[in-house]
Formats: C-alpha cells, structure tokens, sequence
C-alpha cells in the first residue's frame, strides 16, 4: 500500500481491499498492517463485511492502533452510516475489506472520503466457477483496481489467458500471479501465437487481443517492431492532425460492456480515413507519452495504410 504521510488533509483516505470470500483479503490485509510503512500516525478505521474463516489478531489491531467495525448489511454500507463511524473513531485512514458479493458499483462514501487506492485478490482455483457465472459482478469488482493479485497459481500452466481476460476488464491495473513459491511469470516469447523475430510481425486477427494486452505490458518486447494486422478506424475531433486510432471492438464482460482496443497511430493517410472504415495497417511501435494512456504507451508510426475487408464479430476474453 502507498505510504499514508503524503496525502492530503482535506479528505479521508479509503484502501478498498476486494475479492470474493476466501480469496486471501484477510490475510493481506495482516501482512500490510504489519509492515513498517503501514505504520503510521493516528488511528485507522478497519471496515470488514463479510466475516471469513480468518479473524484478524487482536494483538496487531491494539498494536496498529487499528478499530474493527463488521458491517454485515450493503443496506448499512451508505453515507449516513459511515460518517457515524468516522465521527465515533476520528481514524486518519480507513481499510475496507470488501464483501465480494456486493457489487461494488453500488457503493457510496461520504463526499470528504476518497479511494485512495483499490486492491483486488482472486483466487485462482475458483476463477472459472465465478468468471462463467458471476462475469458483471467479477467485471465491477476489478475495473478499477489499481493492482490485481491472483493468488493460489500453483499447477496452471496458461495463465495468458487468464492475463488478457483481466486486462481487458481492467486496462490500467497491475496484475500479479502468485503461487505458493511467489510471483509467476506467466507467458513466454515463445508462447505468443506470431513470430516477433520477423521483420514484419503479422498479427492474425485471432492473435489481436493477445498482441494488444502484451504489448501494452511489455515494451521491451515491442519497442521498435513493425507490425501488420487488420482494424477499423476510429478518428475525433480531439486527435491532431494526421493521427487516428485503428482497433477493434471487444466484450469485456457481457454485449452491454463493449469496448474498443486500439492504439493511437501517426499516418499520411490519417486525414483521408473515415470512422469505421475498415484497413490495413503496417507499422512501427514506439512507446511515448499520451495524454490517453495517463503516462507512456505504444505509439504507432505507420509505413502504409490501405483500405482492407471487415473482420467480422468481436475479441472475447
């Protein structure tokens, strides 16, 4: 967790630690409260809804000057309420250790609160199960984590697809894999379903989500690439002059949760392009500053542009 004596005064610092039951909150939860930077001046308020088969240590509470409160009802997880707590306690930072069934979109905190950090821990050994039928639930819990750790990893071998699958719900958030011996680097050079070696790098429309997330996360595999693949063009007002984005669309949770994955690119052609033209692109990657990305990301320069076939139906993680 980020250390709490640089924040502002002027609002209450959330950490909001979700996850479905079982899945580790607790235990991550005891781990950061025993860490020197979690150490820090005053009081914190520990909400917890949903008591799981782990109890939090009454010793480290007294010693982190740490008050529980269990808050078992969504109905009591309003506004009202959470301002009793903060007039009863006065705490300096409040942990949220968030019921998994809840949907977090319904969730609502005093104006003066603020999340100042989200984490997210799954269970790998029951990803599938809550992926296959609880998908907009898992989808609202994660979308906005600032880190993803998916714990539990022992014994699966593609974990790529499970990365592109949280990625896509999740673009800016950091995702650990972890088993019982630590973090897991999940795919190799040599698992990717195209060549990087090539001196054009062809990217099937098959392998565009794969290509989109790893290129994403991993510059030193991309930087100064050239690749090739399909999309359809995307252009606003906003975009300067000879720039445009080519993509395609993706379901990212269900058919109301579409999105569109797609890199900026800097091309001749980009003034001549229209909205949901369909093209080719060939082009070179760099990673640069992009108001967009809110930091670097991949830039593209393209060497040619030309009209191409539409891909039909859309990337599913």
């Amino acid at each position: 967790m980020s250390n709490t004596d640089t924040m502002e005064d002027d609002f209450m610092p959330v950490f909001l630690i979700n996850g479905f039951l079982e899945s580790g909150k607790t235990q991550f939860l005891q781990f950061t409260m025993e860490q020197e930077y979690f150490k820090a001046e005053g009081k914190t308020l520990l909400i917890v809804c949903e008591e799981g088969e782990n109890e939090y240590d009454p010793d480290l509470l007294k010693r982190s000057n740490t008050e529980l409160v269990l808050i078992e009802s969504m109905d009591e997880m309003n506004p009202d309420r959470l301002l009793e707590l903060e007039l009863l306690h006065n705490p300096e930072r409040v942990l949220i250790e968030w019921n998994g069934m809840w949907n977090l979109d319904n969730l609502k905190l005093p104006d003066d609160w603020k999340i100042y950090q989200q984490i997210s821990l799954i269970d790998m050994t029951t990803f599938d199960l809550y992926s296959a039928n609880m998908k907009p639930l898992l989808y609202s819990m994660v979308r906005n984590s600032e880190m993803i750790i998916c714990n539990r990893c022992d014994g699966i071998e593609d974990l790529s697809g499970y990365r592109r699958t949280l990625k896509a719900m999740c673009p800016k958030g950091e995702i650990v894999f972890e088993d019982s011996e630590g973090e897991v680097n999940e795919i190799s050079e040599e698992d990717l379903p195209y060549d990087l070696s090539e001196e054009v790098v062809k990217i099937s429309p098959e392998a565009y989500g794969i290509w989109y997330i790893d290129c994403m996360e991993r510059k030193e595999r991309y930087e100064g690439k050239t690749v090739e693949f399909t999309a359809m063009v995307l252009k606003t007002p906003d975009f300067p002059k000879n720039y445009f984005v080519p993509g395609r669309m993706a379901m990212t949770c269900c058919e109301d949760d579409m999105t569109f994955l797609g890199f900026i690119t800097k091309s001749r052609e980009a003034k001549d392009l229209e909205t949901k033209q369909w093209v080719k692109v060939k082009a070179r990657i760099a990673y640069e500053y992009w108001k967009d990305y809110e930091g670097e990301g991949p830039v593209l320069y393209a060497d040619s542009v030309e009209p191409a076939q539409p891909i039909k139906g859309f990337i599913q993680f």
